[in-house]
């Protein structure tokens, strides 16, 4: 008797990251950050400023509540909000996804199979969820998981940055993901803002083998229709040269001064 073929678990992985042109960018939901609908949407303009139309799709802990047809028709439940931005209704969603593995990566698929248009797809979920979605195994690297590079939220709260922290040491020892960027909330006179993005970037570094490649201040009193930042620029570029393959040469990350006595958060 014949034995059927082996189940070939990279393919859906193959079949997901087929879509070489699209930009998958996880963002790390934060219950903790007043203002993340703000940086999701200077995120959007950033994006839109290289022509690309964004897709945010949103299973957060505070996201929308998904449509009903979702399982049927998940086009239909893409809601455009501009010109270059749509939304998807997604709390809890990529859960009902889930395979014998525990991976909601088909979810994934389906959301690009819905959304040909799109260029950018932002998955703002919380980091559970991520770790569901995008696989940690060597095949997923090879076949483009390493292409994806989260980005979390925090502001110079200490709640915010502790739940940060929380979720760069989740992402890194289950799904892999060892490299972030780092969206800051603070007003421009935050004299903490810098001494948190370094305090993160030399606990990833001591302590979870991570890397914060880069972080960006955002200010929640600026305008969604405002150009973006030189370093939101610098940031929303190297995320999509990333996804594209455009650097032969790894992009070095961002240099951080050591701030002294570590913070009581990051002891494991």
């Amino acid at each position: 008797m014949s034995r059927p073929p082996p189940i070939d678990q990279a393919d859906g992985l193959r079949r997901l990251f087929a879509h070489s042109r699209v930009c998958l960018v996880p963002v790390v939901s934060n219950p903790f950050v007043a203002f993340g609908g703000v940086m999701l949407e200077r995120l959007c303009t950033a994006f839109a400023e290289h022509g690309k139309h964004t897709l945010v799709v949103d299973a957060a802990e505070r996201g929308g509540e998904p449509s009903e047809l979702a399982m049927l028709d998940l086009a239909e439940c893409i809601e455009p909000l501009s010109a270059q931005v749509s939304y998807l209704a997604a709390r809890g969603l990529p859960l009902r996804f889930v395979d014998s593995t525990g991976s909601t990566a088909s979810f994934l698929q389906a959301v690009l199979e819905a959304a040909p248009h799109c260029d950018v797809v932002l998955v703002h979920a919380s980091a559970s969820d991520l770790c569901r979605l995008f696989p940690r195994s060597a095949a997923a690297a090879r076949d483009g998981g390493a292409k994806c590079r989260p980005l979390l939220l925090a502001d110079d709260r200490p709640a915010s940055v502790t739940h940060a922290y929380a979720a760069m040491k989740l992402l890194t020892q289950r799904a892999g993901l060892v490299v972030h960027d780092l969206l800051l909330g603070a007003a421009k006179q935050s004299p903490r803002s810098g001494r948190i993005a370094a305090q993160l970037a030399n606990c990833a570094d001591d302590f979870l083998g991570a890397v914060l490649r880069d972080w960006v201040r955002i200010d929640p009193a600026s305008d969604a229709s405002e150009a973006p930042t030189p370093e939101l620029r610098r940031l929303v570029r190297e995320q999509l040269e990333c996804v594209r393959g455009d650097t032969g040469k790894a992009l070095a990350p961002r240099a951080f001064a050591r701030t002294g006595a570590e913070p009581a958060w990051a002891h494991p």
